[in-house]
């Protein structure tokens, strides 16, 4: 088993549940971190006998550009094409975070995490 992390997946999208943050936009962050066998593809070398990252950060990018009320919203498309599309991901952990959110307070960021498994 082995693991793949991506971090700091930066965004500018437009979730929300305030009108204005449809319109404006934010900054994200996205962290992806999947799980499976690595063993054949540090034996062959080859791309096809692993879990290819920029696959993973283009599923990242392209659930983050439709738009959804909700964080976790997000986070489930993520983990259901990421569990779909890769059959060697065994474990899928997401967290998308929204940099400076418009809650009415001094805070950097606010995240939803999630996990899915086969």
């Amino acid at each position: 088993m082995g693991t793949i992390k991506l971090k700091n997946i930066r965004t500018f999208s437009y979730h929300g549940c305030l009108d204005e943050e449809g319109k404006i936009g934010s900054d994200y962050s996205v962290d992806l971190t999947v799980h499976g066998d690595l063993s054949l593809s540090a034996e062959t070398d080859s791309l096809d006998d692993t879990i290819d990252y920029v696959h993973l950060n283009k599923i990242a990018k392209e659930e983050m550009a439709i738009r959804s009320k909700l964080l976790e919203t997000v986070a489930e498309r993520i983990l259901v094409r990421t569990l779909s599309e890769l059959d060697l991901v065994k474990k899928v952990k997401v967290c998308v975070s929204k940099i400076n959110p418009p809650i009415g307070g001094d805070v950097e960021l606010v995240s939803v995490c999630r996990t899915k498994s086969r």
